[in-house]
């Protein structure tokens, strides 16, 4: 499914932080997924203030989401990316997906990464290759709940 029969279909992506359902953010970020479990509230709200998010609207009720954090000029990393369960295997999160890759606030950047446990078909299609040098990439990481990672 495209973009054009996904929009006929009610379905639309936008980046106006005014349209996204906290809680239904928050409720999959604690509660669903693998990444942010136990984040708290307070601190997924300063995430999404301070990133360009995108939220996946079924008319006006969300669907799903991804944050951008980025310089705008040379580097973005892609996190938080989710559709809802029931919303799943109908060409959203590829949407989703061309959408970010296509924002003009995004272009011309030297560098975009994402951490994925799961999702790598997906993204391969959009470029994104495990790293080459992982040697040159350091973190620090402290989850939300104490957890096996």
């Amino acid at each position: 499914m495209d973009a054009t029969e996904l929009t006929a279909k009610g379905f639309h992506i936008s980046t106006d932080n005014s349209l996204l359902d906290f809680d239904t953010i928050c409720n999959f970020l604690q509660n669903d997924s693998y990444w942010a479990k136990g984040i708290p509230p307070e601190r997924l709200r300063l995430s999404i203030d301070n990133a360009l998010c995108f939220g996946i609207y079924d008319v006006k009720k969300q669907i799903g989401f991804a944050r951008v954090i980025t310089d705008k000029a040379t580097f973005a990393y892609i996190a938080d990316v989710f559709v809802l369960d029931e919303y799943r295997g109908m060409g959203l999160s590829k949407w989703l997906m061309q959408t970010i890759m296509a924002h003009p606030d995004l272009q011309g950047l030297r560098r975009w990464s994402l951490a994925t446990a799961d999702a790598h078909g997906l993204y391969e299609q959009f470029g994104f290759t495990v790293i080459s040098k992982p040697e040159r990439w350091m973190e620090i990481f402290s989850p939300y709940l104490t957890q096996q990672n």
